[in-house]
C-alpha cells in the first residue's frame, strides 16, 4: 500500500490548494508544512502557468505573483524536497498546466518529481484522450506517480465509465461547470453526481471547485471520500499579515467540521 492509498483510509480527507512562490518561496514552503501540520491529509501543491485556464481570479492573482518573482518548475520540486526535509509526510500532489511541464521535459519531470517525493500529478488541461505520451512517460519511471483525472457534471455516462475504469489515485471531481472560485452554496444534485461516478470505479472520489466554508467541507465530506478547498485558502491564507499562522487556522478549522 503506497502513501496515497493509506491517506484514504480514514475518510473524508482534507485536500487544500496552495501554490509555490505566493507571496513568496520560503513562506509558501512555511504555509504547506503549517498545513500538513494542523489537518490538511493531502496537499495539491500548484505550479504557477501564465494561462491558468481553470482557475479564477483568486488564484490567478496569486500564481501571477509567483511568476513575477521568477519562481519556475525547478523550484517547486525544490519546495516538495525542503518539505519533506522537514518531516512532512502527506501525499503532495502536484497540480498544474501542461506546457510547463513539456518546456521542463516529461520524462525529467516525472523521475524527478519521483525523486523529490511528489505522490501524483493533476493536469487540468490534459484530457485522456492526449494523456497517452504523459502516461507513457510514466509508465517508464520505476514509482509511476499516478496521474489524476478529473470529472464535471456535464461529463457523459459513457465518458465517465471510460474515464472512472482507467482512474488513478482518486478521482477529481468538479462540482460545478465553470473556473475555481468560491460559492455561497453547494452545487445541488451533488450526491446523485457522485453516486454516477462511483458507478464505474472503486477508487475515492473527491470534490473540488466551489467550496469555501468549514461547514461547506463538511456537507460534501458526508457524501465524498475528500473535499478540496482552493481558492478559498489562497485568498484567506495569502491576503493575511501572518500567513503561516493563517494557514495553521485554516487547515484546524476545515478539519475540525469535517470531524464532526
Amino acid at each position: 500500500m503506497n502513501l496515497l492509498q493509506s491517506t484514504f483510509q480514514t475518510t473524508p480527507i482534507f485536500m487544500p490548494y496552495y501554490p509555490v512562490g505566493y507571496p513568496d518561496i520560503a513562506t509558501s514552503i512555511d504555509i504547506f508544512e503549517s498545513l500538513a501540520n494542523n489537518g490538511a491529509d493531502l496537499i495539491e501543491v500548484g505550479m504557477s502557468f501564465s494561462d491558468p485556464l481553470a482557475d479564477g481570479p483568486v488564484i490567478q492573482k496569486a500564481t501571477q505573483t509567483a511568476l513575477e518573482k521568477g519562481v519556475t518548475t525547478k523550484d517547486v520540486l525544490a519546495a516538495i524536497a525542503e518539505l519533506r526535509r522537514r518531516g512532512v509526510d502527506i501525499p503532495l500532489i502536484l497540480m498544474g498546466y501542461y506546457n510547463p511541464i513539456l518546456a521542463y521535459g516529461l520524462e525529467r519531470f516525472i523521475r524527478d518529481a519521483a525523486e523529490t517525493g511528489a505522490d501524483g500529478f493533476i493536469i487540468p488541461d490534459l484530457p485522456p484522450e492526449e494523456a497517452d505520451e504523459f502516461v507513457g512517460a510514466i509508465r517508464e519511471s520505476p514509482l509511476q506517480l499516478p496521474l489524476i483525472t478529473m470529472l464535471a457534471p456535464t461529463t457523459s455516462d459513457e465518458r465517465m465509465e471510460q474515464i472512472a475504469r482507467n482512474a488513478q489515485g482518486f478521482i477529481y471531481l468538479v462540482s460545478v461547470t465553470g473556473v475555481t472560485g468560491a460559492r455561497r452554496d453547494i452545487t445541488v444534485g451533488l450526491g446523485e453526481l457522485i453516486a454516477r461516478v462511483r458507478q464505474h470505479t472503486d477508487i475515492p472520489v473527491c470534490v473540488g471547485f466551489g467550496i469555501s466554508t468549514p461547514d461547506q467541507a463538511a456537507a460534501v465530506g458526508a457524501i465524498a471520500d475528500g473535499v478540496i478547498v482552493g481558492s478559498a485558502c489562497v485568498r484567506e491564507i495569502g491576503e493575511s499579515e501572518n500567513p503561516v499562522e493563517t494557514a495553521r487556522e485554516f487547515a484546524r478549522k476545515f478539519k475540525e467540521a469535517m470531524r464532526n
